[in-house]
This record gives C-alpha cells, sequence and structure tokens, in this order.
C-alpha cells in the first residue's frame, strides 16, 4: 500500500467525521426548536455511514494480491429520525396543543454530545495519521538526499 492510497483513506475519514460533527451539532443547536419550515418540531438527523471498496485506478480493489480489500468510509446519506417527539405540558408555550402540550425534538442532549465526542475523536484519529505519515514521507526523502 502506497502513502496516496492511506492519506486518501484518511481523509475520507475526516470527511465522515466532519460531516458526523456537523449533523450533530445542528441537533444539538436546534434541541429546543418547536417550529420548522416542514412544520411541527426539529427532528433529529443521522449519518448513515458505509465503509465501500476502494479501487485504484484501473477498477480494482486496493489490496486484493494482498489477500484483503480495503474499504473506505463513505458518508452515504443525512436522515431524519420520524420516532415521536417529546411531549411537555407548558400550556403557556406559542406551540402548545388545546391541552397545553408542546411537541419538542426527540433529541438527548447527553447522547449529542457522546456522538460529537465520539466524531471529534475519529477526526482527531485520522489526522495523526495523516501527520504520520508526513513524517514517514519526510525521512523517506532524507535517506535519498
Amino acid at each position: 500500500m502506497n502513502l496516496r492510497t492511506v492519506l486518501r483513506l484518511n481523509s475520507a475519514a475526516m470527511g465522515v467525521a466532519r460531516t458526523r460533527l456537523n449533523v450533530t451539532a445542528a441537533n444539538l443547536a436546534n434541541s429546543e426548536t418547536t417550529r420548522t419550515p416542514e412544520g411541527g418540531p426539529y427532528r433529529r438527523r443521522s449519518v448513515s455511514v458505509e465503509a465501500t471498496p476502494l479501487v485504484d485506478g484501473s477498477g480494482d480493489p486496493v489490496g486484493r494480491n494482498m489477500g484483503f480489500s480495503l474499504r473506505e468510509p463513505t458518508a452515504l446519506s443525512v436522515t431524519a429520525d420520524e420516532g415521536p417527539a417529546r411531549l411537555v405540558y407548558d400550556p403557556s408555550h406559542p406551540d402548545a396543543d388545546a391541552e397545553g402540550y408542546v411537541s419538542k425534538p426527540n433529541i438527548d442532549v447527553v447522547t449529542e454530545m457522546v456522538s460529537m465526542m465520539a466524531a471529534t475523536r475519529a477526526y482527531q484519529a485520522a489526522a495523526s495519521a495523516t501527520k504520520s505519515v508526513k513524517a514517514m514521507a519526510q525521512s523517506a526523502l532524507n535517506i535519498v538526499t
């Protein structure tokens, strides 16, 4: 495996982590939003991630001649959770129904914070691996000269 492939995988991992961070930040920012343009409360968003086979320029899987296949993380889509909204009794709220209940987003702040920390750690790991690849490439250049 060459350094370009490693950098490509790290870049893809950082991109997926960035997408996860953006979606989590939007969830946290809208955790109390009761009115959206679509109508009703904000719906929690989640990122669907898949590991797709990494292929070389000729379309062959990378690593197949070594008995394995490398996979590249890919953020497929961002979907809204269709679970029920949280009902909170607050008759003074402008969006309260006839019985005084307000439909709030189905977002758990603690879960979102854990998701944000996991995405941050994934980004940091990919960035650290990229830094190591850069140092290896620099060392190889120093050996040659």
